[in-house]
């Protein structure tokens, strides 16, 4: 791989990281793959980039060690790209960058939980209307490793900024960051009507950015029944660019919910949750319709 850094930089870990991913097409190719996009041919088409310039640059990762080159085909021989764990410890630049652009390109630079509903990150999210949940296995918090979408013909996923066994956990200020507060609300009303989800068909999954041991304590103190699923490593929230917010150090998703059919397909989207009980109702009501085949998809 070509250096394009200064001498002066040798030792500077930005300008040695910049030489690897420092071009548009190069992160862009990043977020496509981490959003389930692996061949040649959808990535041309999801990047609009032409074929010498998408092929220098699937070269520059896979020398790199960011992607690795898989084949897929044998006659002729055809190749996917996938992230390696180097490529998918890039996820948290690619969140930093959507959050900073949120924030400060497309809004005012006010930390928020949650956004406007004429807002362009609402647009974004909404857009997942109909698109696949990429395969993933996110950490439990009770152990081990699941998907987050479940076998039942209905799954919902509600993603939350996080919520603390005890009240001291939370980072500073965290009352005062708008959309933030109601965690516990959210996740005990899911708790209280989970039978109904159940007779309707569908899981009920917690999704966080929060360490497994944390959502555990919380799950215990809470008497949950349903799986909470750390993205700590945010690549759920990096496949579906989940909109997100920094608070103690940890970029958070925003609170919105997913509902997620048995072919992955996204079916329902709440965003933004003014009125978080009444999202559950919503959410439910979903699942009941798309069970009795009323639902718009």
């Amino acid at each position: 791989m070509p250096q394009r850094i200064s001498q002066a930089d040798a030792d500077c870990a930005i300008a040695q990281a910049l030489d690897v991913v420092g071009d548009w097409w190069t992160l862009l190719i990043v977020r496509d793959t981490a959003r389930g996009v692996h061949r040649f041919d959808a990535l041309q088409r999801e990047l609009g980039v032409s074929r010498k310039v998408l092929t220098e640059r699937l070269r520059l990762l896979v020398d790199a060690g960011v992607l690795s080159r898989e084949p897929y085909q044998q006659r002729p021989v055809r190749y996917e790209y996938r992230l390696t764990p180097r490529g998918r410890a890039l996820l948290p630049v690619l969140i930093a960058l959507q959050d900073w652009g949120d924030a400060w390109v497309r809004g005012d630079g006010e930390t928020m939980a949650t956004t406007e509903e004429s807002s362009r990150e609402a647009a974004r999210v909404h857009a997942l209307l109909g698109t696949r949940v990429p395969e993933l296995a996110l950490p439990l918090s009770t152990g081990g490793r699941q998907d987050p979408v479940a076998a039942t013909p209905y799954t919902v996923l509600y993603f939350f900024p996080g919520a603390y066994a005890r009240q001291e956990s939370y980072p500073p200020g965290w009352a005062g960051i708008p959309g933030a507060r109601g965690c516990t609300l959210e996740s005990c009303t899911y708790r209280d009507q989970l039978a109904e989800f159940t007779a309707a068909g569908a899981t009920v999954h917690g999704v966080s950015a929060q360490r497994p041991d944390e959502q555990l304590a919380f799950a215990e103190a809470e008497r949950l029944r349903f799986p909470l699923l750390s993205d700590a490593d945010l690549e759920l929230t990096a496949a579906l660019r989940l909109p997100t917010f920094r608070a103690g150090g940890v970029s958070r998703p925003k609170r919105l919910t997913l509902v997620v059919d048995r072919d992955r397909r996204v079916r329902e989207v709440l965003y933004p949750i003014t009125d978080i009980e009444d999202s559950v109702r919503v959410a439910l009501a979903s699942v009941r319709g798309a069970a009795a085949g009323t639902d718009a998809l």
